[in-house]
């Protein structure tokens, strides 16, 4: 993750596919096309400007450039003066139709690198159209999420100022385990509590989102294999699709969570 915006080159060398000129050979005609990197070049001009990209890998050659792709974007303002969390624009796209042209809301929490995606309760993905006035579409999806930026970092002061009993922290880490393992797939919950650093050894609903996310997402997780009764350890994840997926309901989750602990908290912002 760059503190500073990425130059074409940088993004070229990165992900090839963000410049990819035309869509792979099995979409339909009816297939309105729009290069990824224009996208970006308008988004830019609405001050929000690429810190991170990444791309699928592909198991079919043939779909090399054509793959999956993420780009986070942060704004001038977060650029020029780095704040502890920065709300972040997420463009995802494919050339092969596998992910629809979509702009969503994520945060990023510099202290640990992570990069949390907000579950569409908060912010709906706004999908840009293969067919229509791309320009429009961007556009508004861009506004959206600079018009939301100081609600959802209010949700995050909220979410810090929420306390978690050892036992409420326990359900939490308890009841995110299906949403990286499977049924057979056991684990001690107990391990996703485990923080990396000082900064996240604290009990507020927002540190420990951020924990579990952390182990979820980077792996490392030792568990045995009900099925077979071997032992396993997890691995990074690495599915732009299933990283997003677990973001997301993860901070659902948490927004649950606030809303119990806290009844007048506004799950919707």
């Amino acid at each position: 993750m760059s503190q500073f915006p990425l130059t074409h080159a940088e993004l070229m060398n990165q992900a090839p596919a963000l410049f990819t000129e035309q869509p792979h050979s099995d979409v339909s005609d009816k297939y309105h096309f729009i290069p990824t990197i224009d996208v970006i070049d308008e988004i830019k001009k609405n001050n929000w400007y690429p810190v991170s990209v990444s791309e699928a890998k592909v198991r079919d050659e043939d779909k090399e450039g054509y793959q999956q792709h993420l780009v986070r974007f942060r704004h001038f303002e977060d650029l020029l003066s780095p704040p502890e969390n920065a709300v972040e624009l997420l463009l995802f796209n494919s050339h092969d139709r596998s992910k629809s042209f979509t702009i969503s809301a994520g945060i990023f929490r510099f202290v640990c690198s992570n990069g949390l995606v907000i579950a569409e309760s908060v912010f709906e993905s706004y999908k840009i159209k293969h067919i229509g006035d791309r320009e429009n579409d961007v556009a508004t999806a861009v506004a959206n999420i600079t018009a939301i930026k100081p609600k959802l970092m209010a949700k995050i002061q909220l979410l810090e100022s929420i306390k978690l009993s050892q036992h409420e922290k326990e359900s939490f880490a308890r009841s995110s385990i299906p949403l990286r393992f499977e049924k057979h797939l056991q684990v001690d919950y107990q391990d996703l509590l485990v923080p990396h650093r000082e900064e996240d050894s604290r009990d507020d609903l927002y540190t420990v989102l951020n924990v579990i996310q952390e182990n979820l997402l980077r792996g490392n997780i030792s568990g045995t294999n009900k099925e077979t009764k071997r032992r396993f350890t997890s691995r990074k994840i690495v599915s732009l699709s299933k990283d997003a997926e677990v973001n997301q309901n993860l901070w659902d989750m948490a927004e649950r969570i606030a809303s119990i602990k806290e009844p007048t908290y506004q799950v919707a912002a």
